[in-house]
Formats: C-alpha cells, structure tokens, sequence
C-alpha cells in the first residue's frame, strides 16, 4: 500500500493556499467600470510611446500649424457637434469592450487552467478504456497508478461545472453568445451569426449537455475502478468481463462527447468560427497530456520503492505513447493550420491571423515545446529508458500543452489583453496542488498491483 509522504502533502496544500492568493489578486485587481479601464489605457498609451515623444517633439512643432490650420476647418464644419457625439459613443463602446477583456483575464485564466487539468485526467481515463478493450497485456501493472490518477476527475468536474454554471449567469463575459441580447434582433448587441446558432448554442441545452458529458465520464470511471477492486477478491473473470463491456461503451460514449465538449467548451470562444477537425486536434492535446503524466506519476512510484513490477520496458512503451500522440498532434495542428491558410477565406483564416499577429510567440512557441523538442529528445530508443529524460520531456510536453490550451481559449476572450502573469500562474499552482492531493490520496486508498487481473501476469514479466 502507498503512503502519501508529508511533504508532499504539504507541498500540495502550500501550492493550493499560494494558489487561491494570486487568485484572488487576480479578480481583486480588475478594473471596476470604464474610468479604470481610462487610466490603464492612458498609463499604456504614455508607457509605450515615451521613448518616442522626443524624437517626435521637433516634427510635432513644424506641423503645429497645419494641425491648428485643420481643428480650425473641422471646428467649423457643420457636421462637428454630430461628429463629436458619435466619437464619444464610439469611444465609449470601445472602453467597455476593454473592460470586459479585462475582467474576463482572472475568470479566463483560471477557466484554462481547471478544464486542463480536467481534460489531462480525461486522457488518461481514455487510455485505461482502451487498455481493457485492447485487452493488453503490457499495461495492467500500472492500471491503479491510472485509476489514482483518474481520481481527480470528480473534483475537477464540480469544480468545472460551477465556473459553465457562472457563465451562464452573467459573472463574466468570457463566452461572447451567452452576451445579452445578441439573439435578439432589435438589441444594440444583435449578432446574426450567433443568432443563426441559437438553437444549439444556448445555456439550458448548453448546460445539461456538458452535466451529461461529465456525468457519463464520472460514471465510468466509478465502475471501472469499483469492477477492477471487486476483480482483486473474486475467483472468477466475472469483473473483468464486466470491465471490458463497460469500456467498450465508454469508449462510444466518449468519441461522441468529446467532440460535442470540444465545440461548446473551446470552440465556442470564437463563434463565428469553425473547424471539422478541432475536435480530434483538443483530444490530441489532452490525451498526449494525461499519458505524459501516467509516466511522470510512475517514475516519481518507482523512485520511492514502489511497484516493483514495473520495469525500464513499460517506461519505454509510455514515453513510445508519449512520441507518437505528440507527433499525431503535430498531424493535426499541421492539417487545420495549413488548409486554412492556403485557401485563405476570411471568415477561416481570421482565427489564425489573430493568434499569429497578437499570440505569435505562444502560438509557435507551442509547436517547439510539443513537437521540436519531444521528437529530437524522444526519437533515440535508448532514451526513452531514461527516467530523467523521460521526466524532463514530460514537463515540457505538460507545458507546452497547457500554452496551446491557453492559444485556443485567450484570444476569444481578452483579446490582446494577454499576458501570462499572476492570475495564470496562479491557477496553475492551486490546480495542480488540488491534482497531487486529491491523486496522491486516492493512491493510498488500494493496493498498487491489480493482482487479479488476467493478463497480470504477462504485465509483470514484460521485457523486450
């Protein structure tokens, strides 16, 4: 039996309370109303260009007079009382735009961080699915490090349910169709395109189809572990049976949801946009993520004098997962990103105009860190035997896909806005202590070895 160590709980515990801290700087430091948003703006605008006002100030002085020569023309204009009237309600629109972007930088930031870890525990509950239907003979030994793992999958749920429920109620403005008034045609905000979608994209049939999806992920992942326990003390194949049938549906179940989840909790940021292929592209990311952390859980077990069945052969088959689902995820990023830009249509191509001109480093940044470096560091057979080679490049990989998370969801909802600061890192830290607690305990809950099961044997003497 695994015994969570002292300090790792308290580590855990130190990264939720510094965590929940820079949370709550986060929100507190927004910006209230429009007269804030000013004072940031003009704090910019002076931050920006003060090293230039010198080198403008002698052309600024020779040009004095045709701009006083020009106020004087638009002053007398007849048009100017209207002009002025309409600037300042442009001007206005524009403030509370940035207002909205602003607030929504703590709510986006901790959105990013919790569907993550959501999703990486996700990955690896389709991972152990497709060891029991594959029925392999490789895995079983490390079946209760993906079950702990898999534990967090009902706190991370909650957790992500309340924020969709707080969306829906109008605490933030992260989700540009759930705006009010944007179906309505007679509303200032009417937007015709969102308003074409409102018979899918609206919260009730939005909000019950992702307590469907989390529920029917919960609920496998409670039976699965519970046949896979009852497996231990029975004299039979009855649970295992049980296991392999259940995993079967799952996995349908799982296909379809997924990629229903993709549209309504990614792709949704950017309504007037869609891609076919963006459901596959998010499971690429999520499932590259929760089989890089069975690998890291595993070598942190194996390094405290636990399972003592695993050997360098499964490492190497985690980290040959781990080089092929970040190549496949380059497959996919490639595909969407290339198609795209070739035919050039507007309506397309502004999703990736966007990210390249205001994301540029993240947006590129995230092809290096999940494919230059795993596919020169993970291509040599011999290092995937490495423990700390595999660590190293896991590490990598989790970041890596935790800034293409923040690529997909950012843009849609502070804009050019961004920058990765306290509320970000400051999510990651409280999620990912909530991730080492709540894993961690769940690994002291049962035995390390799934010994019943039939193909255990098979696990354990795996060598190539």
């Amino acid at each position: 039996m695994y015994t969570f160590s002292s300090k790792l709980k308290t580590f855990s515990i130190i990264l939720m309370a510094v965590g929940l801290l820079g949370i709550g700087y986060g929100f507190l430091s927004a910006p209230k109303d429009i007269q804030e948003v000013e004072k940031i703006l003009a704090a910019d605008e002076h931050g920006s260009h003060g090293a230039a006002h010198e080198e403008k100030a002698e052309a600024s002085h020779k040009e004095a007079g045709h701009h006083e020569a020009a106020e004087a023309a638009h002053d007398a204009h007849k048009g100017a009382a209207h002009a002025e009237v309409s600037g300042a309600n442009e001007h206005e629109k524009h403030l509370e735009h940035v207002l909205h972007q602003l607030q929504n930088k703590p709510w986006s930031a901790v959105y990013v961080a919790c569907i993550f870890f959501l999703l990486l525990s996700m990955g690896v509950l389709a991972f152990y699915a497709i060891q029991q239907v594959a029925q392999a003979g490789w895995s079983p030994v490390l079946f209760r490090v993906m079950q702990g793992i898999t534990a967090y999958l009902p706190a991370g749920s909650v957790i992500f349910f309340i924020i969709l429920v707080l969306c829906g109620l109008h605490f933030n403005h992260i989700f540009v169709w759930l705006g009010e008034g944007v179906t309505d045609p007679k509303n200032a905000n009417y937007d015709a395109i969102i308003a074409g979608k409102s018979g899918y994209l609206n919260f009730p049939f939005w909000i019950v189809r992702a307590a469907i999806f989390l529920g029917g992920w919960n609920l496998y992942r409670y039976f699965s572990r519970k046949n896979c326990l009852a497996q231990d003390e029975a004299n039979d194949d009855l649970y295992y049976k049980k296991n392999f049938k259940a995993s079967a549906g799952f996995l349908v179940f799982f296909i379809v949801s997924e990629s229903i989840m993709a549209w309504d909790w990614i792709m949704s940021f950017d309504p007037h946009w869609f891609s076919t292929l963006f459901a596959w592209y998010v499971f690429a990311s999520f499932f590259v993520s929760g089989i890089t952390t069975i690998a890291l859980v595993t070598i942190y077990l194996k390094s405290k004098g636990y399972l003592e069945y695993v050997n360098t052969s499964h490492i190497h088959d985690l980290a040959k997962f781990m080089f092929g689902i970040s190549v496949f995820w380059t497959y996919l990023w490639f595909s969407q990103f290339m198609l795209i830009w070739y035919a050039n249509i507007p309506e397309e191509v502004t999703y990736f105009v966007t990210r390249i001109q205001l994301y540029n480093l993240p947006f590129f940044g995230a092809v290096v860190m999940n494919f230059v470096f795993p596919l020169l560091i993970l291509i040599n057979t011999d290092f995937k035997r490495l423990n700390w080679v595999i660590v190293m490049a896991g590490i990598v990989i989790l970041l890596g896909h935790y800034v293409d998370f923040f690529n997909m969801i950012m843009p849609g909802t502070v804009g050019d806005k961004w920058f990765i600061g306290v509320p970000e890192i400051a999510s990651i830290l409280f999620f990912l202590g909530l991730f080492i607690f709540v894993v961690f305990t769940a690994l002291t809950k049962s035995p390390l070895l799934a010994k019943r099961n039939p193909f255990i044997e098979e696990s354990k003497h795996f060598h190539y």
